[in-house]
């Protein structure tokens, strides 16, 4: 059985893009900053944590962020992301503001949710986010539903369902890639491969090496294996399943190898990672990978300084104005429980 625990940054598959203008400077400087923003959100709502400002426990995606930036930069509107209880990266990165995240995990009336959702179900209708699900497994049935109202109305919307190594093992992952291979729906599967399932390595209890893409062939799909931490590839392989699935040609399985910097949750300190692979990692850190990307394509050091800066204003405004804004109301405790916004049980 591989044994995932010992695989370093070097086994990444594909090495670095050359050097062409497919994708082009606007896109990458937009593929810069998002990184950004996820990083510094996430690295402040660590910090917010420390302060006692954030309640729970939450799941943070720092390593992770070339993922969540390069497919939520190939979408267009319309379409939907589904995501996991890691999904602060996700829904930041279709465009939520940092406010309204920060908000919602420091449980504030202007959270995205006014405070009541919390960390681990962050949604947003209007950003096409529909939602974040701390059950494993149980949104991609259901980005399979989305993706065949859009083959019913003959639209070309995409589902795009991110979910982690462990999610493999679970049979609704395996339901979910033969319902949309049969109807062939426009819906794009995306395995985050950090390595570890909580705590264990999916290598000591997963019969192949590769969790997500040795398995696309029972499914009649094509074995997608990228660095998840390069956001060029994960942008160029976005596109070209998106397209796929516009077109009428069914799904996609992609896995992403990634890393993730702290611990499955805030309560984890990760003891269980071996020496050194932590360090090790870091040196692959997708934004480190994309500073240098953009110095190869004549990006000044000063204009991606300026990005850098300008994301840490934001965050830091948004930051007081979380701290300033008041809890949610009491009165809005039975609200939006229902479809028809009330909580009495109905016969």
């Amino acid at each position: 059985m591989a044994k995932t625990r010992d695989r370093g940054p070097a086994a990444l598959p594909g090495g670095a893009p050359g050097l062409n203008d497919d994708i082009g400077e606007t896109m990458r400087l937009q593929l810069y900053r998002c990184q950004v923003e996820l990083r510094q959100a996430e690295q402040r709502a660590f910090d917010l944590f420390l302060q006692n400002l954030v309640k729970g426990t939450s799941h943070l995606s720092l390593g992770q962020e070339a993922i969540a930036a390069g497919f939520a930069c190939a979408m267009k509107k319309g379409d939907l992301s589904f995501c996991t209880y890691r999904g602060h990266a996700h829904t930041l990165a279709r465009g939520v503001p940092i406010e309204k995240v920060l908000g919602e995990l420091m449980q504030r009336d202007n959270g995205l949710m006014r405070g009541k959702g919390g960390s681990m179900h962050l949604t947003s209708e209007e950003h096409g986010v529909m939602g974040s699900y701390a059950i494993i497994g149980a949104h991609l049935p259901i980005a399979c539903g989305a993706a065949l109202t859009f083959q019913y109305k003959g639209t070309d919307e995409v589902a795009v369902c991110f979910f982690g190594d462990g999610t493999t093992n679970i049979g609704a992952f395996h339901e979910a890639l033969n319902f949309a291979a049969i109807w062939k729906l426009p819906v794009v599967f995306v395995c985050e491969n950090n390595l570890y399932m909580e705590y264990t390595p999916i290598g000591e209890v997963t019969a192949v090496e590769h969790p997500a893409a040795d398995r696309a062939s029972a499914y009649g799909l094509e074995r997608i294996l990228i660095d998840g931490n390069d956001a060029d590839v994960v942008y160029r392989t976005a596109q070209t399943a998106y397209a796929k699935a516009r077109a009428g040609n069914g799904p996609s399985l992609i896995e992403c190898l990634t890393y993730r910097h702290s611990g499955h949750s805030r309560a984890d300190p990760a003891k269980y990672r071996p020496e050194g692979e932590l360090e090790r990692w870091k040196e692959k850190d997708p934004i480190k990978v994309y500073r240098e990307r953009l110095k190869q394509f004549g990006v000044k050091d000063s204009t991606m300084a300026d990005i850098d800066k300008d994301v840490a204003r934001i965050v830091d405004e948004a930051t007081e104005a979380c701290k300033a804004s008041p809890m949610p109301p009491n009165e809005i405790a039975f609200t939006d429980v229902y479809a028809d916004g009330g909580w009495a049980w109905r016969n």
